[in-house]
């Protein structure tokens, strides 16, 4: 095992993951070490890809954000930073073009090449093709002031750093149903800019999407549109796609003081809120999209030739892959009628689960302290809270049942990176206790 960790080479922050929210952090480093270069916060974040890239295979052409872009990476944390979406179009010479398109919804290959952009200079904190693959604590006379970060490079090679803090920003994992298979047929919508290619050449028949939320309608108007000799059958289980509710009131769930908000109410409240506003974000499609989508199944009811076939109150109760097609039977929930469809590929734009911070963390997911769920328990500050004898410090972008909608979404980011920076550099604030917190005081080390 080799090590880049040696006694006098302790890294401030060590970040996992390099998506928008970790990009985020590394410009917030990156700002303070410009200004207080007589405090500066040495900080390296471990990528798994080989470069930047943030949802590459959903990157449709003419997809646009959901999120004004003045909720950029930067923007709400520090309106004068020169990170800004506003500067990146300065940069790209486009400042005019975009004010003259009258929009708040940039394209989302647009946003992606501002990250990318925004990832391309800061790029000394950060070590691409390095996957973590486990967290250890460094007992020290029965204290834990530093944690090393074991990852892998491409190669197999093991390499260890040693942190002050690590900030768990892996993002999100695609979701599938327990008794989906993927193969070269199945897949996830996240593959979708990837496949679409290969799908294409090969002149399917029939291709299924199941899924009726915004990447599912998404996938749905992308593969009629570049599959013109194709049958696009979308399958979900209610009458039609529900529109996302932007309305300014409702977007108050994505406002910073929400997230204070939502840290301090009990449980109920946290569910109560949480099932109150996911039409803001889960299961739901942007009005345009919809109109757009029904145009096309009323133009084709018209025209007589009918290529989008939208199985509405149903469901897919089963799947069968040989290898010519993939046989999915679906119901259809008023009448319990069943139909079984030869397709040519299925596509499962099922959303997205967070991923386990506990898996990530391995023998240092022992320090972290638990709700009566099994979740960490998560400071105000996006700090867990660990034992007693730990004064290292695990930081969790991603907590949306402590945080609530924000902690996953791009809305909240920039505010959200600086207090965590905040709490680094001048310690985690004094909290009440969790009720049923399944951990002892003091956790020892073997």
């Amino acid at each position: 095992m080799t090590s880049d960790a040696q006694p006098h080479e302790v890294r401030d922050v060590v970040g996992i993951g390099f998506g928008p929210s970790n990009l985020a952090m590394a410009i917030a480093v990156h700002e303070h070490n410009r200004r207080h270069p007589e405090q500066p916060v040495d900080a390296l974040f471990l990528e798994r890809q080989p470069s930047f890239g943030w949802h590459r295979g959903m990157l449709i052409d003419d997809a646009t954000m959901q999120v004004s872009f003045l909720k950029d990476l930067v923007t709400m944390r520090d309106p004068s930073s020169d990170f800004s979406f506003l500067c990146y179009l300065r940069d790209r010479d486009r400042l005019v073009e975009f004010i003259n398109h009258k929009t708040m919804f940039p394209l989302r290959t647009e946003f992606h090449d501002y990250f990318e952009w925004a990832a391309a200079r800061v790029t000394d904190q950060v070590r691409y093709g390095a996957e973590v693959v486990s967290v250890r604590p460094v007992e020290v006379d029965g204290e834990v002031a530093h944690f090393d970060v074991i990852a892998k490079d491409a190669d197999g090679l093991i390499s260890t750093v040693r942190a002050r803090n690590v900030l768990i920003g892996t993002g999100l994992r695609p979701r599938l149903p327990a008794d989906a298979v993927p193969s070269d047929r199945v897949w996830h919508n996240i593959e979708l800019m990837h496949r679409v290619g290969d799908l294409a050449r090969s002149e399917p028949h029939r291709v299924l999407v199941v899924g009726s939320g915004q990447s599912g309608a998404e996938a749905v108007a992308e593969l009629h549109s570049a599959l013109p000799g194709t049958q696009v059958c979308a399958v979900f289980a209610r009458y039609g796609y529900a529109p996302a509710d932007d309305s300014p009131f409702a977007n108050r769930i994505f406002d910073p003081r929400a997230v204070d908000h939502f840290h301090g109410a009990s449980a109920e409240v946290k569910q109560m809120l949480l099932d109150y506003h996911r039409n803001t974000n889960y299961s739901v499609v942007d009005m345009d999209l919809i109109e757009e989508l029904y145009r096309r199944e009323y133009r084709e009811k018209v025209t007589g030739r009918k290529r989008l076939d939208i199985r509405i109150a149903s469901r897919v109760t089963y799947t069968r892959e040989t290898d010519e097609a993939v046989y999915a039977t679906v119901e259809f929930l008023p009448t319990g009628e069943t139909e079984v469809l030869e397709c040519d590929a299925v596509v499962y734009a099922t959303g997205f689960r967070p991923a386990d911070p506990f898996d990530l963390l391995g023998r240092a997911a022992a320090v972290c302290e638990r709700d009566a769920a099994g979740l960490p328990v998560v400071g105000r500050d996006y700090r867990v809270r660990t034992a007693a004898n730990v004064t290292a410090g695990i930081y969790l972008q991603g907590a949306e049942h402590s945080h609530g909608l924000t902690a996953t979404l791009l809305s909240a980011t920039a505010v959200r990176v600086g207090e965590i920076l905040d709490s680094i550099l001048h310690g985690s604030p004094d909290e009440a206790p969790v009720e049923q917190v399944a951990l002892p005081q003091r956790v020892a080390i073997s």
